[in-house]
């Protein structure tokens, strides 16, 4: 009894020493909140003032840690949830009209009727088209509570009216899983675009799709996947590891050890895996790279990813805002700790891509240098790896900027090819989809963009004051052509069809297509 009396009033001693740490400087900010109300000149903005002290106080601590609005929290929680309330269509804005890409399949749009092509000019009898309303306001007035109705007035090409559609909003998919397809008749490839709550029902469906086309070896693309949720990261490399393996494990100086295993047999851990990532996959994609590696159990092949490794936790506030505060930090199997260095502080943090372009890092592996302070082994063949921030492949594929010329960037960061690719889509949609079908396969093996379309391009941007010279007709233009077949692609079907148009462009998965294809290559890197 005596004892359990001391060990107590140690640790509520202990407790109320760590309190004065935080007490003190928060009577300061009550004492300060109350002189500004009380005798300041004019009047206080207290939620003002408040938000502006919540985010003082995170601002210096690490990159990654921030003081959360509602409206940031709501944006945060929708892609990784996987889905919010809305009516199903993918958009753009085309001369201030919101003109429909896609319907949704089984939501609430498509059971009006709505359709790819249709114009969205008015939404509960408020004029949407040509007052120049941004994204944000459009989906603000689409987006709404399930259950809730909503009037759209459209403009239907041949149709000489108006037409209303009453929309009853509906909870509506956001799926992480780009692209599915059999990039050779062995070979499955599987782009995701994040880790969210659908992740790994999207991936297992699409697995199992591959496999019963023939696939025994998987491409798992995770190229510019930011990452998302830390438990479907380790729930697909459980995908790939046997039980009882390491994925990964987390510690900080107030969050003790926790270790994510491999819990059960995966769907494919045995066959060829090549995981692809660059220098914008970050988070979780670091988690399932860094895992695959680890234990030997496929390639890496790609640049240095991001090297974000520090483990936020959401603490709510009690009125909607929250605090997105680093608690831990995210450690491969063999011990590296994932994150890079941002002691320099958060500008030097946001520039470290640019340095590291401009240091030739994108064009060259022999640019990257690490200490030997930062050298791991790997679990099973004992392979040199280095931590200190990202997942360095094993297979290095150089950033590729001589197929794009000036005048390709030029189109695209103005909207103009986008703009031409809807107008014609939009003008021959039903041709197109006579000719070729509802399925896309016929169109991405026969269509060409020929040099007729290419001249209707070059006149719009003409128009828009694009100079366009014969230097710029002789220029090689293939890029250009091929990503216009690819915008066409997906407006006409779905998304996943611009990926398979534009496989031939993604030089790292034809990296691992060719590695794949050579029994030598395959020996010295392993494969089976």
């Amino acid at each position: 009894m005596k004892k359990t009396f001391l060990i107590l009033s140690s640790l509520l001693l202990w407790t109320s020493l760590q309190a004065q740490d935080y007490i003190i400087p928060m009577r300061k900010i009550q004492t300060a909140v109350f002189a500004l109300n009380s005798f300041y000149v004019d009047s206080v903005d207290n939620e003002k003032l408040i938000n502006e002290a919540m985010k003082s106080i995170v601002k210096n601590l690490d990159p990654h840690s921030e003081y959360m609005s509602k409206e940031e929290v709501s944006e945060m929680n929708e892609p990784l949830q996987g889905g919010f309330d809305g009516i199903g269509i993918s958009f753009n804005m085309m001369n201030d009209t919101l003109f429909i890409v896609e319907v949704i399949t089984g939501g609430p749009s498509e059971k009006v009727g709505l359709l790819a092509g249709d114009r969205i000019l008015s939404v509960d009898d408020e004029v949407i088209a040509g007052v120049k309303m941004s994204n944000k306001e459009v989906m603000k007035r689409l987006k709404g509570p399930k259950g809730t109705l909503v009037r759209i007035g459209v403009k239907r090409r041949g149709e000489p009216e108006l037409l209303e559609f009453r929309i009853i909003r509906d909870k509506i998919p956001l799926y992480s899983l780009d692209a599915a397809f059999m990039a050779d008749k062995k070979t499955g490839y599987i782009r995701l675009s994040r880790f969210s709550a659908t992740t790994m029902k999207e991936f297992k469906e699409a697995f199992e799709e591959l496999r019963q086309q023939g696939m025994e070896q998987l491409i798992l693309d995770l190229q510019s996947n930011g990452g998302g949720y830390m438990n479907t990261a380790v729930e697909l490399a459980d995908e790939f590891l046997p039980k009882g393996r390491s994925v990964v494990y987390t510690e900080g100086l107030n969050s003790p050890r926790y270790q994510a295993d491999a819990s059960e047999r995966g769907s494919f851990e045995k066959g060829n895996l090549i995981v692809l990532i660059d220098e914008f996959s970050a988070s979780s994609s670091e988690i399932v790279a860094g895992a695959v590696q680890d234990w030997d159990r496929g390639l890496i092949i790609g640049r240095r990813s991001f090297g974000k490794g520090l483990v936020q936790r959401i603490f709510p506030l009690g009125d909607g805002t929250a605090l997105k505060l680093t608690v831990s930090r995210y450690y491969t199997p063999s011990g590296r700790c994932i994150q890079k260095p941002y002691q320099e502080g958060v500008e030097a943090y946001g520039r470290d891509l640019i340095e590291r372009y401009n240091r030739g890092e994108m064009s060259s592996a022999d640019s990257i240098h690490f200490p030997d302070s930062l050298r791991y082994s790997t679990m099973i063949e004992k392979r040199t790896v280095y931590g200190g921030g990202g997942i360095m492949p094993d297979v290095f594929v150089p950033v590729d900027t001589s197929r794009y010329t000036d005048l390709h960037r030029e189109l695209v960061n103005k909207g103009i090819l986008n703009r031409f690719i809807l107008t014609y889509v939009d003008e021959n949609r039903r041709a197109l989809l006579d000719k070729y079908g509802e399925n896309s396969q016929e169109f991405i093996r026969e269509f060409q963009f020929d040099d007729e379309l290419l001249e209707g391009l070059f006149k719009l941007a003409i128009k828009e004051n694009v100079k366009i010279t014969d230097e710029h007709r002789q220029e090689d233009l293939s890029v250009l052509k091929l990503q216009c077949k690819a915008y066409m692609a997906r407006d006409l079907w779905k998304s996943a069809d611009y990926y398979k148009v534009m496989a031939p462009l993604n030089e790292s998965l034809q990296e691992a297509l060719r590695i794949l294809g050579d029994k030598k290559l395959k020996a010295r890197y392993g494969l089976l």
